[in-house]
Formats: structure tokens, sequence, C-alpha cells
């Protein structure tokens, strides 16, 4: 599975933005997927993750401002990203896994995209 990750941009603190994950190769319906990030000089780490079933799992950094979403006729993956903070810049990476379980560790991802650059403003 190639993952191709875009969307990303410069936004003010408090606005919206939308980063789409695109895969090709193969189908992700059987797959679940995640989003991370990773902030400059910081550890990538977990944004939010969704089964092939369609449950949904977030960090607590990210809990009721973003919203993880599949489309798997388009097969791909959004996330919708509100009420924006400084905190959040980073370049995000979309991800697709096999495993059922441990979503939130980005070892049990098997596929990685290249990333976009979401840049938030103060």
């Amino acid at each position: 599975v190639q993952l191709q990750a875009s969307g990303g941009g410069l936004v003010q603190a408090g606005g919206s933005l939308r980063v789409s994950c695109a895969a090709s190769g193969r189908t992700i319906s059987s797959k679940n997927m995640g989003w991370f990030r990773q902030a400059p000089g910081k550890d990538r780490e977990f944004v939010a993750a969704i089964s092939r079933n369609g449950i949904t799992y977030y960090s607590d950094s990210v809990k009721g401002r973003f919203t993880i979403s599949r489309d798997n006729a388009k097969n791909t993956v959004y996330l919708q990203m509100s009420s924006l903070k400084p905190e959040d810049t980073a370049v995000y990476y979309c991800a697709a896994s096999t495993s059922i379980l441990g979503l939130e560790s980005g070892a049990r991802y098997d596929y990685w995209g290249q990333g976009t650059l979401v840049t938030v403003s103060s």
C-alpha cells in the first residue's frame, strides 16, 4: 500500500484544516488507519486512529478537536482538525496497520505516508 498525505498548510490558531491520506496499490478497507505527527525536535506521537470497522481512537491532546474518518470507496482517510493550536504544528503522517490492538503505537503500522506539514500561527 502506498499512502499519500496532503492538505497541510498554514492556518491561524483557532482555525480548521482537513488533511487527507490517499491510498493506492491496495484497498484500505481491511486495514486500520492512523495519523501520527512529529513536531520539530520532538518524537513522533499518536494523534488518531480508525479501525476497519469504524471505531475511532484519539490522543487526549486532540480529543474533541480532531475527527478521523474514512471513505473506503475513495480509498482515503481524513483528519479534520478544528480549534487548532500552535502546539499542533507538526508534520502529519498517515499509516496503515493490519493489527487489531495497540493502534496508538507506531510499531503496529506496516505502511507509512510521506507526511504533510501543518503550521498553526499564534
